[in-house]
């Protein structure tokens, strides 16, 4: 037993090891020990599944508007990851920017650039510069590397539960499923949940300045959350049993988030906005 549990104590710490990588939008060591080799391919794969079995919006100037954003924040993107020393971290992406018909407040991007954006949410966006602000945050998953992330925490929570289970094994049945429900509350209230609401957070800072960078106003930002908080009807779980920061703090953090946009978008000779 001592020797199974010094083996997995060593599995996670190679793991933890090999998860280390730096992002470059915040320097800072990353989660991640999934490779875009690995994600990509299955990510276009099911990208396409996707459109296969729903109803993309072609035709139409809404439609025309989402191709058009994330065109423009896409070559944004490339010139800020060029300026950050990493100009050849987007060669793998394959972009493409499709309009869904569904009533959801919703849009999404897989990794390796894949957008995906209902028409539930235009009401909400209202503007071309509303949806920058929705396929800016969209687009920065994707360039964070997030959606690698939350697989590899995964991974590593599984991980976790196989060495406690191991940890209680000589233990009294009713203590050991106990503990294994303490060891899943804790993990995912205590770590999964903020490592999401972490993602948000960041995927709110870059997406702002990228749609900054593609000449789209940075103080639609808080503007698009009061009318996503107003959709709502508060109709939302308490911050910290949910994957996603409240609405307030959102408003709150993009509003403080505006001059810095403002002044990362200058260095790309952008001082006036649509």
């Amino acid at each position: 037993m001592m020797k199974m549990k010094n083996t997995l104590l060593l599995v996670l710490a190679v793991f933890m090891l090999s998860a280390c990588k730096t992002s470059p939008f915040t320097g800072k060591k990353t989660l991640n020990f999934v490779s875009n080799d690995q994600l990509f391919p299955m990510a276009f794969q099911q990208y396409n599944q996707f459109l296969s079995e729903n109803n993309v919006v072609t035709g139409t100037a809404e439609s025309a508007m989402v191709k058009r954003v994330g065109e423009k924040i896409a070559v944004a993107a490339e010139r800020y990851l060029t300026a950050l020393g990493e100009p050849g971290y987007l060669n793998d992406y394959r972009w493409e920017y499709n309009l869904v018909q569904d009533e959801a407040i919703n849009a999404w991007c897989m990794p390796g650039g894949k957008i995906v954006v209902y028409t539930g949410i235009l009401p909400i966006t209202q503007t071309e510069r509303g949806l920058a602000m929705v396929m800016g945050h969209e687009l920065a998953h994707a360039l964070a590397n997030h959606g690698a992330q939350r697989m590899s925490a995964g991974q590593l929570q599984q991980l976790g539960a196989l060495g406690t289970a191991v940890a209680v094994s000589g233990q009294d049945p009713a203590k050991q499923q106990q503990i294994m429900q303490l060891y899943g509350v804790g993990t995912t209230v205590g770590g999964m949940l903020p490592f999401s609401r972490s993602h948000e957070n960041e995927a709110d800072k870059i997406g702002l300045l990228i749609a900054a960078i593609a000449g789209y106003d940075p103080t639609e930002g808080a503007k698009l959350w009061q009318r996503m908080k107003a959709a709502s009807n508060g109709q939302a779980p308490p911050e910290i049993m949910s994957t996603h920061p409240s609405s307030d703090t959102r408003i709150a953090n993009l509003t403080e988030l505006v001059p810095f946009a403002k002044q990362e978008a200058a260095k790309f000779g952008v001082t006036t906005f649509q």
